[in-house]
């Protein structure tokens, strides 16, 4: 089964358990209060109850069996300490559930907290429901146990008097935590107008409430440090506001968390379903049920309490039909070809999704949702408007295997131009296919239809009646089958059409396969006139025809020949609007003034033709009833008018009856075989469609289904039952076989894995200490004792170094060691590690070398001169065996890379589209944060920053293990940029708060900016101009800056109208420059040297990192969990992909197939400095390293 199906075997299961809605509404919590037999926390501020459980909770990687219900919106699993030490200075030093924290009272006895623990089958079973519905892919949870936490109108702590206890703003939440055995998940649930206020007073302030999750202090060996914490909201209000309007279960307001795993835990995991289910009515009660609803009297306030009752809807299968206001219906289309997908157009308000309708259009807010409609003098779906009276042109490519006649070999064509225009005031349209063979030119003639899908969209429209454009836009796939008579010859044409391109042009892609009938060479083709009824449902068009055409022969004899027709056309509409409403179910094409010609010499076929769109009637004049309408014939009839008043009555191809009446001939009950073994026939009105079983595919006759017999490499798919990377590792062995490994430093089957204590194996020295990690351990001796850990010493042993120069003294002589003349013999430091720089006594020469006395290539220098050598410093190596990085080389192509926790991934480009399916993980990373992500065009390597162990690295995206860049003297490293032409890498430190560049290699290191910094972040290079670009999301003073890439220069471009400034990217070909702002929900761009700010799209949610190719924008979302891509120009999101694990997404680059062009003065010999060679608009800077060791280095400044 594949993801599109799934999603509609989720609607489905989600109906069964809670009737769906646009939120969660009070009344559908989870049952609270005193008929709920909670137990109430006492009223006040910051009071703790704590609650002994019956089954445990797991909590990150620990087992609690209790817990503390607070007041403060959370629940912990210690005893809180004082409010004072969290509340604004999160996270916590104890474990935290927090559904809303916050300064919160209930002295007033109007708010309560309500908790309980509930083993009822009605609330675990719903609690299940949830759970399930929002990790779709997941084995099914059945919790045991759960605890039902609800803070009912409650107030903010602080003064108040009775007067106004009725005025004041409350908040209504609620958390379940329902555990089964080995996981423990938490449903956090806000209902609609629930949440009346979004901060809490603090020392007089106001100070923004926070959802998440805090892990605590963590003890260490010798101290203790700040545990993992997962943020749902943000500093921002409008995060606490959307939490009864968003979701990640597919219902408004209702969220979902897996919050601990035994025995095993890697990360907080959030619901997958962040796309809303259908929408509908919420059932309560049967009308003839007992009201169980409860009026509590306190202190003279009246406090309702209703139970959710949790009766489930069972759902129908439904035919095809429009969408009914009274009627709300989930349809589900089992069809792997026609994808009519009723919930994805665009649930929700103008507020969120005002950008996704045209710039010529304007949003409104129905009942249900929201839709888009083009304004006065635009005509369209409202997604894409066009103005009325242009002409229009189409683009595309063609592909195909065609056989003419009886030939057993196909014609085969690939990427053929296919060009239309229309004259829209009047319907003329015109269509050339370029590069068509002479072998099947000719006899292509009569599919005039190749392009007369365009005519339809663009078709002249009669009074009342509306042409394809207008309709549906121009985002849909048209799917035709053409049948030759009498030789019964089939030939399958697909369309896709993509939508307005950049260049104002309806794009399309076009399939053909299949066989026509030969047309000689030298033959023309004449078409009649003919007609063609459309018949219209919801995202469901379909239309069938019998055409009859004239070949006139090279020898002068004519052949009258016949075709039948039937195409089906499928799209996404807007469903809580009136325009399908307003669209009449039946209307005729009618096309006359056919030319078809196949030019030989140019390899070239023309179609031309004039279309117009209206009644069924025809629209003649009204003496005749097929133009008035009062002939009485059929919806699904054709009315051909004969001489006066006479005509007849024809059903359409597809229907049978007298023209009067006109019925859909079932042929899938006419003809069980039709289809063939192995293949399911569905009938549709007037036509029917034939699909191959699972586990078939269609032949290359496109009707006989063959077995599929294809073997399956488990391991590069990720469908094995391997443990995670982290500890398993998966070996593919041929066919659909794989086996499983754990990795060194792990035991087990590779199905589970678990660490090896290797300090219980007394693997180290009895003088040493042991420390265990995951997958590894580390042998250091204790104090006072020398050694690696394996063996210690009380008296230190010689190093490598000092073996080394020793070795090369000799024994002691009677006055002492005498070195061999003329031999290097090296230095050693206090510690006997090797001197970074070695030098030959009698030479004079000296080299740097690395720690194991290795000298480095390129830094021998001659006598008087000293280089540069970096202090490799003492850092003692790792003991015992690390886990490998799981690396995947990237095939050819352009790709996006971006950062996902621990690992990076890419996506391949086709075009400016991406290919979801072929996502994969490049680089895995276990136990790291990778925050930015950069890419060395030139030698095809990828960098990072990761802040847990801070460092910068590098990795070819070609495969092979990953290589520490920097390590040392860095805090929180986290934008990253290259200088492919200079050859140089630089990177911003949020904590230390300055900016830094070093050779791509890390040896030489400077810092350029450390002055008015507080949090920069982003950072991007302008290689050909020699600029430098960053972000500093500072809350006092967010802005944008720039430089030249030495640091000088530095300058303010914007700081106006800015909250987080997250992502910046740079299209070097026009010199735009475009940000992401996570506070203002905007994405703009400026050209640096104008000013001329402009908005490219606004309502977006939480962007951190942002990539530019081409067209597009791509952006990593914190909310969505995504990667979204967005077309700059028409300033709209195009489309989205969500990895399979859904956690936090951070740095994007792009990866290119090959470097842009361009040109700087470092590019050519370092641009003749000695070190540092740092590209300006006019010239480069020499600069030397800030750890420069020695002499040699000269600086030069801006200037060539």
């Amino acid at each position: 089964m594949g993801w599109q199906q799934r999603r509609w075997l989720v609607c489905a299961t989600f109906l069964g358990f809670v009737a769906l809605a646009r939120s969660v509404m009070r009344e559908q919590l989870f049952p609270h209060g005193p008929s709920a037999r909670d137990q109430i926390l006492a009223a006040g501020d910051d009071q703790t109850h704590k609650l002994d459980l019956d089954e445990p909770v797991l909590f990150y990687d620990g087992t609690f069996d209790s817990i503390y219900i607070n007041t403060n919106g959370f629940v912990a699993t210690a005893e809180p300490t004082s409010q004072s030490t969290y509340l604004g200075k999160m996270p916590p030093s104890f474990g935290m559930i927090a559904a809303l924290q916050g300064d919160f009272d209930t002295s007033d006895n109007v708010g309560k907290v309500f908790f309980r623990q509930d083993s009822s089958p009605e609330v675990l079973s719903r609690a299940a429901n949830i759970i399930n519905t929002a990790f779709p892919l997941d084995p099914k949870v059945n919790p045991t146990n759960a605890v039902v936490v609800t803070w009912y109108s409650i107030a903010t702590h602080g003064p108040q008097s009775r007067g106004d206890v009725i005025k004041m703003k409350r908040n209504t939440f609620q958390m379940v935590i329902a555990s089964q055995k080995t996981a423990s998940y938490v449903i956090l649930l806000y209902p609609e107008k629930g949440l009346e206020f979004s901060s809490t007073p603090l020392g007089g302030e106001y100070v923004t409430m926070q959802t998440g999750f805090s892990k605590g202090l963590v003890k260490g060996f010798l101290f203790s440090s700040q545990g993992q914490y997962y943020r749902v909201t943000t500093d921002d209000e409008e995060s606490i506001n959307n939490l009864a309007w968003d979701t990640n279960s597919g219902v408004r307001g209702v969220w979902v968390y897996e919050i601990g795993t035994a025995p095993y835990f890697s990360t907080i995991a959030p619901g997958e379903v962040t796309d809303l289910l259908p929408e509908g009515t919420l059932q309560g009660p049967p009308e003839d049920a007992p009201d169980r609803r409860r009026l509590v009297i306190s202190h003279g306030q009246q406090v309702e309490y209703t139970p959710y009752e949790g009766e489930q809807i069972q759902v129908h299968p439904v035919q095809y039909q429009p969408r009914q206001p009274d009627n709300p219906e989930v349809v589900v289309v089992d069809d792997t070809d026609i994808n009519v997908d009723v919930f994805s157009y665009n649930l929700g308000s103008c507020a969120n999704n005002r950008n996704k309708c045209s710039q010529f259009a304007d949003c409104k807010d129905y009942s249900s949702g929201y839709c888009c409609h083009c304004r006065p003098g635009f005509y369209g779906n409202g997604i894409q408007c066009v103005a009325e009276g242009k002409p229009q042109r189409m683009n595309g490519k063609m592909y195909g295997k065609v056989h003419v006649g009886r030939s057993p070999s196909p014609v085969e064509f690939s990427s053929n131009d296919l060009h239309s225009y229309v004259v829209v005031n009047d319907g003329r349209s015109y269509v050339a296919i370029s590069d068509i063979p002479h072998t099947l030119g000719p006899s292509l003639q009569p599919l005039s239809a190749l392009g007369g899908v365009i005519g339809w969209a663009f078709a002249l429209e009669q009074p009342g009646f509306k042409n394809g454009f207008s309709i549906i836009g121009g985002e849909f796939t048209r799917q035709a089958e053409v049948t030759f008579l009498p030789g019964n010859e089939k030939l399958t044409i697909m369309q896709e059409f993509k939508g307005i391109d950049e260049h104002d042009h309806l794009a399309v892609s076009t399939s053909m396969e299949g066989r026509v009938p030969e047309v000689p060479p030298g033959s023309t083709v004449q078409i009649d006139p003919y007609s063609e009824i459309y018949q219209y449902s919801n995202n469901l068009i379909t239309s069938s025809s019998t055409r009859d055409y004239v070949v006139s022969l090279p020898d002068g004899s004519t052949e009258t020949r016949s075709y039948q027709w039937r195409q089906t056309i499928t799209f996404k509409s807007c469903q809580h609007g009136e325009a399908m409403r307003d669209v009449k179910p039946t209307q005729m094409l009618s096309v006359d003034q056919v030319f078809v010609m196949y030019d030989a010499n140019n390899e070239l076929i023309r179609f031309a033709m004039s279309n117009k769109i209206g009644d069924v009637n025809g629209g003649q004049p009204e003496e005749n009833p097929c133009f008035t309408g009062r002939h009485g014939c059929d919806t699904s009839a054709v009315c051909r008018p004969g001489t006066g008043s006479q005509f007849t009555c024809e059903c359409a191809a597809g229907f049978n009856g007298d023209g009067r009446t006109c019925y859909d001939i079932d042929e899938c009950r006419e003809d069980p075989q039709i289809c063939g073994s192995h293949a399911i026939c569905n009938n549709q009105p007037g036509t029917f469609r034939c699909e191959c079983e699972d586990g078939y595919l269609f032949a290359s006759d496109g009707q006989t289904c063959v077995e599929v017999n294809r073997p399956v490499d488990a391991c590069e798919e990720e469908t094995h039952n391997c443990d995670i990377p982290e500890r398993a590792q998966c070996s593919y062995t041929g066919g659909s076989s794989y086996i499983c490994s754990c990795l060194p430093g792990f035991t087990g089957d590779g199905h589970v894995c678990q660490d090896i204590d290797e300090c219980q194996l007394g693997r180290c020295h009895q003088d040493a200490v042991c420390y265990n990690t995951e997958g590894s351990f580390t042998c250091q001796c204790r104090q006072g004792y020398y050694g690696d850990g394996f063996y210690c010493s009380s008296e230190r042993t010689k190093t490598r170094c000092e073996n080394h120069r020793d070795s090369l003294l000799g024994a002691s002589a009677p006055r002492g060691p005498r070195p061999p003349v003329g031999q290097y013999i090296p230095t050693c430091d206090e510690n006997g590690l090797y001197e970074p720089m070695q030098c030959h006594g009698s030479t004079g020469h000296c080299w740097c070398v690395d720690r194991n006395g290795q000298e480095i290539p390129g830094t021998r220098s001659g006598p008087g001169s000293r280089p540069m050598c970096i202090d490799h410093g003492g850092v003692r190596p790792t003991v015992g065996p690390t886990p490998r990085p799981d690396v995947h080389p990237l095939p050819p192509g352009t790709h996006l890379l971006f950062a996902q926790s621990g690992r990076i991934e890419h996506v391949p480009l086709d075009g400016h589209d991406m290919k979801k399916n072929d996502a994969k993980a490049v680089l895995h990373l276990p136990e790291k944060v990778i925050i930015g992500v950069a890419y060395d065009c030139v030698e095809k390597m990828v960098y990072w920053t990761e802040i847990t162990s801070p460092s910068i690295s590098k990795a070819s995206i070609q495969g092979g293990e990953s290589t520490e860049v920097i390590t040392s003297d860095l805090d929180s490293p986290e934008g990253i940029a290259i200088d492919h032409l200079g050859r140089t890498l630089f990177w911003t430190d949020s904590v230390k708060d300055r900016i830094e560049v070093a050779s791509l290699d890390g040896t030489k290191r400077k810092v350029i900016v450390d002055t008015d910094l507080v949090n920069p972040r982003a950072i991007i290079t302008d290689p050909n101009n020699g600029n430098l670009y960053w972000t500093d999301w500072n809350r006092d003073a967010p802005k944008i800056e720039t430089s030249y890439m030495d640091g000088s220069n530095r300058r303010v471009l914007v700081k106006d109208n800015l909250g987080l400034p997250n992502g910046l990217t740079l299209d070097s070909q026009s010199s735009q420059l475009c940000w992401a702002d996570a506070g203002t929900h905007k994405m703009e761009c400026m050209h640096p040297g104008h000013g001329d700010r402009r908005q490219v799209l606004e309502g977006i949610q939480y962007p951190f990192g942002i990539t530019l190719f081409g067209k597009n924008i791509y952006y990593t979302d914190w909310r969505r969990d995504a990667v979204v891509a967005v077309d700059r120009y028409a300033g709209k999101e195009s489309d989205e992909f969500q990895p399979q694990k859904r956690t936090k997404l951070y740095g994007i680059t792009t990866a290119y197939s090959q470097c842009p062009s361009g040109q700087n003065y470092c590019a050519v010999n370092n641009g003749g400095c000695t070190h540092l060679c740092l590209a300006t608009p006019n010239g480069r800077s020499c600069k030397c390293p800030d750890n420069a060791v020695g002499v040699g280095c000269v600086e030069r400044d801006s200037g060539y």
